[in-house]
C-alpha cells in the first residue's frame, strides 16, 4: 500500500482514496479517486524518475496518431519509487466492435517515423527486458539483430535453452534474415505489445489502446503478436485488411512475431512456454 506521502505529492488535487487494482505483470497499479474523478497510477519500486519515459513517449505518439489512449498527467519519483499518473479510461459493459478496432490499428500503422528509420526516440524499458530502440536503417537489423538475438542470448544464459534450442534458433535466424531482406518494410507506428489485455472498449463503444511498448517498425509485428493469445476476432483482421491490405507472403512472416512474443514469455514465466517456442520454430523451418 502507498503511504501518505503519495497523496501529498501526486500532481492532482482533492485525492480521496488510492486503492490497488489489476495492472498486469510489470507494474503495481492503483486507482486514484479524487474530487474531480478517477486517475490511473502505475508504480515501479526502487526505480528512477525516468523509468516510464518510453511509455510516456508511446502514449503521446498514439494520441498524435488519433488513437484513443490514456493521457499523461504526470510522472516522476515518490518515496524512492517511479510513478506514472494517467487519465482513467472507463470501460463499457459490452465487447465493442472488433471491426472498429481493426480499422483503428490500421490507421495507426499508416503513421510513419519522421526520419524514415526503424526504432524509437526512447528505449523500451520493463522490469525484465530493455531494448535501446536505437534507429536502424532496416527492420531486419532492429528486429533480428537487436530484439531476437538479445532474447535468444537471455534464454541461453538463464538455462532455458540447451544446445539444440540454440542450433534451432540459428536456423530460424537465417530464414528470418532472408525473408526480411526481401520484404519492403515500412516504419509504421506500432503499439509494440498488442494483445487482448492492452485494449478495451469505452462506455460509448470507442476502441482504445493502452500500455504501449511503442516503436516504428514493420506493421506485421503488431499483427503477429496479436495472434498469439487469440484475443482478436476474424472481424478485426478482415477490417484491418480492408483498410490497409498486407503484402503477399505475410502469413509466413507473422510466425516470426509469434515466436518473439513466446520467447519473451518463456524468459519471463518459464518452461510453460517452451513447447510453444519449439513448435513455432519448427513451423518457421518447415515453411521456409
Amino acid at each position: 500500500m502507498l503511504n501518505k506521502q503519495w497523496a501529498e505529492e501526486l500532481p492532482v488535487d482533492g485525492i480521496q482514496k488510492i486503492r490497488p487494482v489489476a495492472g498486469g505483470d510489470v507494474n503495481q497499479a492503483y486507482q486514484v479517486q479524487t474530487s474531480e474523478g478517477p486517475y490511473f497510477l502505475l508504480t515501479q519500486p526502487n526505480r528512477s524518475a525516468d523509468f516510464y519515459q518510453g511509455e510516456i513517449a508511446g502514449l503521446e505518439a498514439l494520441e498524435n496518431a488519433g488513437v484513443t489512449a490514456p493521457r499523461v498527467i504526470g510522472s516522476g519519483q515518490i518515496d524512492g519509487d517511479a510513478y506514472l499518473l494517467i487519465t482513467f479510461l472507463h470501460q463499457g459493459r459490452g465487447s465493442g466492435s472488433q471491426r472498429d478496432l481493426g480499422k483503428l490499428v490500421a490507421n495507426m500503422h499508416q503513421h510513419y517515423s519522421p526520419n524514415g528509420k526503424f526504432g524509437f526516440d526512447k528505449p523500451s524499458t520493463s522490469s525484465d527486458i530493455t531494448y535501446s530502440n536505437e534507429w536502424s536503417d532496416t527492420w531486419r537489423e532492429l528486429f533480428v539483430d537487436e530484439r531476437m538475438d538479445e532474447l535468444a542470448d537471455k534464454l541461453i544464459q538463464n538455462g532455458s535453452w540447451n544446445k539444440k534450442d540454440e542450433e534451432q534458433y540459428q536456423n530460424v535466424r537465417e530464414i528470418m534474415n532472408e525473408e526480411l531482406k526481401n520484404h519492403q518494410s515500412k516504419p509504421s507506428l506500432l503499439h509494440g505489445d498488442l494483445w487482448g489485455g492492452n485494449h478495451m472498449f469505452l462506455t460509448d463503444g470507442t476502441p482504445a489502446l493502452f500500455d504501449p511498448n511503442a516503436l516504428y517498425g514493420d506493421r506485421e509485428f503488431d499483427l503477429g503478436c496479436s495472434l498469439v493469445f487469440h484475443a482478436f476476432s476474424d472481424e478485426f483482421y478482415r477490417a484491418y485488411q480492408e483498410a490497409y491490405p498486407l503484402d503477399p507472403g505475410y502469413e509466413k512472416r507473422l510466425n516470426f512475431y509469434n515466436l518473439y512474443l513466446l520467447m519473451i514469455h518463456q524468459y519471463k514465466f518459464g518452461p510453460i512456454y517452451a513447447g510453444g517456442v519449439n513448435r513455432t520454430m519448427n513451423e518457421i523451418i518447415a515453411n521456409a
